[in-house]
């Protein structure tokens, strides 16, 4: 690479259900270029209504990084680094912004910054050994077995996080901590020139903007969306059957649980989630923050697009 990041590249992060998209949308759409989704579960074709992806007829620009990947796939973040990439270079061939929005901040610090992924493919053999145990033993044990071999890590991991655990230990196989990995994720030297706003509002607001969201998806087939994916191979052994909605809908299906019961878990996990993104993007100093209460989506852009053009970006004169 040149000492000198490639760029401007423009984010647009913030928790789910805070408008992100249309901003994203509106900036991209001003800058003559595409919205690069920056989401671990819109990645996945068919699951379009719990993952609020725009439908294809309203996008007001082309949207990359969606539909790439089948349900049975478990498609990871290394993947997701080397192909969303790749889309952002060809824009900036095309001398135009990749304007990149979602609420991932793995993919995104995968994407802008220089990250690398320990090797190893879920079918080797250590995986096997290890869910294997976690069939026969249950998740207490298997979080035992990473406590005495990695207590660090192990601290950082729930115990019934079976998933995240199995990881861990296949990382220790690989020679690398989960715990010390963990630790580097927000401290990374750039790939990219990129700016990075945030979109903030109230908590209250966001909830309620949440929930609203919930009952919305529920209203326009979310539970039918399921069904046909289900029918697809779509399983909670999957990294798409543990998204949320997805998961929960599962057991829905399955008759493991009722559905009111289900959509209100769909919420309070959401909820939970946004204030895990929040978190994830405080810690990022490149993030500037733009505050919705205060004003919509136009200004929103307006102040992302007045910031671009002070820094010094911008494309074939769209500013």
């Amino acid at each position: 690479m040149s000492d000198v990041a490639r760029g401007p590249l423009v984010c647009v992060v913030g928790p789910t259900a805070s408008g992100k998209s249309e901003v994203a949308e509106l900036v991209a759409e001003r800058l003559g270029s595409c919205v690069v989704s920056v989401d671990a579960m819109q990645v996945y074709r068919g699951m379009d209504v719990g993952t609020a992806k725009t439908p294809a007829a309203e996008r007001r620009v082309p949207l990359l990084m969606v539909d790439v990947a089948d349900v049975r796939e478990n498609y990871s973040a290394q993947r997701f680094q080397r192909d969303a990439r790749a889309c952002v270079e060809r824009l900036l061939d095309e001398g135009r912004v990749p304007v990149l929005c979602g609420g991932t901040g793995l993919y995104l610090n995968a994407v802008i910054d220089e990250m690398s992924f320990p090797s190893g493919s879920r079918d080797e053999g250590p995986r096997h050994a290890y869910e294997a145990l976690l069939a026969e033993r249950g998740p207490a044990a298997l979080h035992d077995l990473l406590a005495e071999r990695d207590p660090a890590s192990a601290a950082l991991i729930h115990p019934n996080n079976a998933r995240r655990v199995v990881r861990a230990l296949e990382m220790l196989d690989e020679g690398t901590s989960y715990a010390a990995h963990h630790a580097g994720l927000h401290a990374r030297a750039a790939r990219y020139d990129a700016r990075v706003w945030g979109l903030t509002m109230s908590r209250e607001r966001l909830y309620e903007r949440i929930d609203a969201r919930v009952d919305r998806m529920m209203a326009a087939g979310l539970l039918d969306e399921v069904r046909a994916l289900v029918a697809r191979g779509l399983t909670t052994d999957v990294t798409a059957g543990q998204a949320i909605g997805y998961k929960e809908l599962l057991d829905v299906v399955a008759g493991r649980r009722p559905l009111d019961e289900a959509v209100e878990t769909i919420k309070r996990r959401t909820r939970r989630y946004a204030k895990r993104q929040l978190s994830w993007f405080r810690h990022d100093a490149r993030v500037r923050w733009i505050d919705l209460d205060a004003c919509g989506p136009d200004e929103a852009c307006a102040r992302i697009l007045g910031d671009l053009a002070r820094d010094g970006g911008g494309s074939r004169g769209a500013l």
